[in-house]
């Protein structure tokens, strides 16, 4: 059996989207304003949003399934960003009350929705979003959602004092959206959690607890998948932005494989990995990064087949898919389409 082939999250927007998202708004994901013009573009698209978010959601799916991968996403192709777009569905998270908050340890400072109450779920999206994807493709549609700790991050809050509570309601809101989807029918739910990387003590201290919680009751047909991936640059080609600690993933590993986790997106192209990595984890499936999402550079084929061979050295081929190391939105869709073709012709012949 070949090496299996999916895909993160985001995917270059097609023209036609108007909506402005972290990869095309200026400072790149590193925007100081990422929700700003959001819902002024949803109303001035007016009646005709779904019909382009549908057509948007089948033009990235195709290409995915052109290219040859198996578990596509929808592109997230209706979001500013993978965070800001769910938390317009939680009562408690106020998106006229934009406050200022430095970000990436000092790196840069955004405007920000701010958390002014108590945060629960309000309306379910995510099923809704899922079964138009899906009606796209007879390949199962993963659907992503933001983590506890990473929406905490990525949010000001004037309302808790205490992050592992705020974490806790996150979890339970996002718990709701997890239910639905499995109840809808959705088999792949991946929960993205990249600041546990990057805060690998307090992923350990209360994070995993929270995740746990946001995968409550799930169903056992659902594959359980987080992502963490060590960083997102303000923009193509730059070699110097800001990534976790080199170890952390060995220091997060125990207490993945042993939590509810069934599958891991770990990246490895832009920063490899020492592969004694992969025997720590003894259950839990890698998704493994083997395509740059920041570098136009395109990765040949042979060296994607050689880095997934030499990862076989260390895991049992059932239990690794091949992936980009995050989401592509940076590359634009012709190179988006390059690096997953050669991706999944890679993993063919693994």
């Amino acid at each position: 059996m070949p090496v299996r082939t999916t895909t993160i999250g985001a995917y270059p927007k097609p023209d036609f989207v108007p909506v402005i998202d972290w990869f095309r708004a200026e400072g790149g994901p590193d925007s100081t304003t990422p929700t700003e013009g959001y819902e002024e573009t949803i109303r001035q698209m007016g009646a005709e949003a779904e019909p382009l978010f549908a057509r948007a959601a089948a033009e990235v799916i195709a290409d995915q399934v052109a290219a040859g991968i198996d578990i596509p996403t929808d592109g997230e192709v209706r979001r500013e960003n993978y965070i800001h777009y769910h938390c317009r569905h939680l009562n408690g998270v106020d998106f006229n009350q934009l406050t200022e908050k430095v970000l990436r340890e000092g790196a840069y400072s955004a405007y920000l929705p701010t958390i002014t109450g108590p945060v629960s779920a309000r309306d379910h999206f995510l099923p809704h979003d899922w079964r138009v994807a899906q009606a796209a493709t007879g390949r199962p549609v993963k659907v992503t959602m933001p983590g506890p700790m990473t929406i905490g991050d990525t949010v000001a809050d004037t309302f808790y004092e205490n992050p592992r509570k705020r974490g806790a309601d996150l979890a339970r809101a996002l718990n709701a959206e997890v239910l639905a989807l499995a109840e809808a029918g959705c088999e792949y739910i991946q929960i993205d959690e990249p600041l546990f990387a990057r805060k690998v003590d307090e992923a350990l201290d209360f994070g995993f607890d929270n995740l746990e919680r946001c995968f409550h009751g799930c169903p056992d047909r659902v594959v359980r998948t987080v992502h963490m991936c060590c960083g997102y640059p303000d923009r193509l080609d730059n070699p110097d932005y800001a990534k976790a600690p080199r170890d952390s993933y060995f220091k997060l590993a125990d207490a993945i494989d042993s939590s509810v986790i069934q599958a891991i997106s770990i990246e490895d192209a832009h920063r490899p990995n020492d592969l004694s990595l992969l025997e720590k984890f003894i259950k839990t499936t890698v998704i493994f990064g083997v395509v740059a999402i920041a570098k136009s550079r395109v990765e040949t084929v042979d060296e994607i087949e050689q880095r997934l061979r030499d990862a076989l050295n260390h895991i049992d081929q059932d239990r690794l898919i091949a992936a980009p190391d995050c989401g592509l939105g940076l590359l634009g869709r012709d190179l988006a389409r390059d690096k997953l073709a050669n991706m999944a012709e890679a993993a063919k012949r693994v």
